[in-house]
């Protein structure tokens, strides 16, 4: 839900008749009051399976946003910690809200599908921001995540359950998803977010090919669906090493 902090609704009206990179640099100062914000339990799920995992050296935490995800790659990341985005309003409130005591953490403004870096990381992690890539350009995005991995590095994300049909989750994002359309069919620039195109089955078959080795792990924080399938799982994608 937004907080009294959040933006108002005219605020959210001239963001999403901009495009996607001026949308957020106008909502980032109020985006952690906002719902599209990482929750805390998401974020400390993840941590915990990438504890297991881990530790790892270098981390890269990709399309940052306002670096909530910092948090999740400094209690893993033993030297040093990247968070990279292309909105420079994000950026800035990232830079003044996250300061972890260690490892040294940097930021990047660069665009996921031509990332500045060789392989430089061991593991890369991002939260929430795959709506924002047509399906066309994931097995983009997926090549320069491999191009900036080291040899036997992660790539990791938490992915939702797709929502029953017929149920009001279901409703509520096939009804988002069909405003975003129609917008996008009529008024430019495009503000691309299409999340129900982002589906395990497809997403798994596309980490193949790129190269990677598909894990699945449960968070079980998050419970199960009636056929016993986690609700949410998070995919961690290795590349041989």
């Amino acid at each position: 839900m937004f907080s009294p902090e959040g933006p108002t609704l005219r605020e959210l009206a001239v963001q999403a008749l901009s495009s996607v990179e001026r949308g957020y640099d106008l909502l980032a100062p109020k985006f952690d009051h906002t719902p599209f914000r990482t929750s805390d339990a998401l974020l400390d799920a993840v941590g915990s399976v990438l504890r297991r995992l881990g530790p790892f050296d270098a981390g890269l935490d990709l399309c940052c946003g306002t670096g909530a995800g910092a948090g999740v790659l400094a209690g893993v990341c033993r030297e040093r910690v990247t968070g990279v985005d292309f909105s420079a309003g994000m950026l800035d409130v990232a830079r003044r809200r996250v300061r972890p005591a260690r490892p040294p953490l940097s930021w990047v403004r660069a665009d996921a599908r031509a990332l500045p870096f060789g392989p430089a990381f061991d593991l890369v992690v991002s939260f929430g921001a795959f709506g924002h890539f047509l399906p066309r350009e994931v097995p983009g995005l997926f090549a320069q995540v491999r191009s900036v991995l080291r040899p036997g590095g992660c790539f990791a994300f938490p992915l939702a359950a797709p929502a029953r049909p017929g149920s009001r989750g279901y409703w509520t994002l096939l009804g988002f998803d069909t405003v975003m359309r129609v917008r996008n069919a009529l008024w430019r620039p495009p503000f691309v977010m299409y999340y129900r195109a982002f589906r395990l089955g497809e997403v798994r078959r596309e980490l193949v090919a790129a190269g990677f080795r598909v894990e699945l792990h449960a968070l079980e924080e998050f419970g199960r669906r009636a056929d016993g399938s986690p609700r949410v799982r998070l995919v961690v994608a290795r590349l041989p090493g």
